[in-house]
């Protein structure tokens, strides 16, 4: 748990760098396009998707960190005004959780005295300091692992064969995600089998839509 400030944004940064990259270079290759065309859409997805990765991500983990510090400035006025009532909340929540109804509230009384807002921060809200918000982190992490991840693809460009793009980048994107699934999931203490049939399936899917879309409509998707 630890890990999942930054976690969370690697993996789906690197995960979405591959698959949107090599699904945008499939479909452009399946489209019939020049070796240069298919260059060009890979390079400007990568750098397009990047700074979207690293935008998004800092809206969103900005936003759950409001939400997390407007809940704290409540929490902190209600303790200013009602003390009482949070004591027997915080004793409340400990009794709910198996304690007898004595030690629960001994419980609440000492945590209340050494730190309340910090009791009721973890206990009542959820928010720890292992799972705070962190804007900027999630956006470089998200945005540095993107870029990581697309230029798998957009690199199996210069090695495939002018006849052979689709298959190479097929191929290396599936390899690379399925990397990155066992690793994402060794990280984070889950089964890494799982973690690579799951992003790998996902990829060939994408890639499967965008080749056919290309194909049907000759167009750059």
């Amino acid at each position: 748990m630890h890990r999942i400030g930054w976690l969370r944004a690697a993996v789906l940064g690197a995960n979405d760098g591959i698959v949107s990259t090599a699904s945008l270079i499939v479909g452009v290759a399946a489209a019939a396009e020049s070796h240069q065309a298919i260059l060009l859409a890979g390079t400007a997805g990568l750098v397009a998707g990047a700074m979207s990765m690293a935008a998004g991500e800092y809206i969103s983990v900005s936003s759950q960190a409001d939400t997390e510090a407007a809940d704290l400035t409540r929490e902190r006025s209600e303790l200013a005004t009602q003390p009482e009532f949070e004591l027997r909340e915080l004793a409340g929540i400990y009794e709910a959780r198996g304690l007898s109804a004595q030690l629960a509230a001994e419980v609440a009384r000492e945590l209340t005295a050494r730190d309340a807002l910090g009791s009721h921060a973890r206990d009542e809200l959820g928010i720890t300091e292992v799972a705070t918000a962190r804007p900027v982190q999630a956006a470089l992490t998200s945005a540095a692992t993107f870029a990581v991840g697309a230029a798998v693809p957009l690199l199996s460009i210069f090695v495939a064969p002018a006849n052979a793009v689709i298959p190479t980048v097929a191929v290396t994107a599936l390899a690379a995600l399925a990397v990155l699934g066992v690793v994402g999931a060794r990280v984070g203490g889950a089964d890494p089998w799982r973690g690579a049939i799951r992003v790998s399936f996902w990829g060939a899917l994408a890639m499967a839509a965008t080749a056919a879309i290309g194909m049907l409509f000759g167009v750059v998707v």
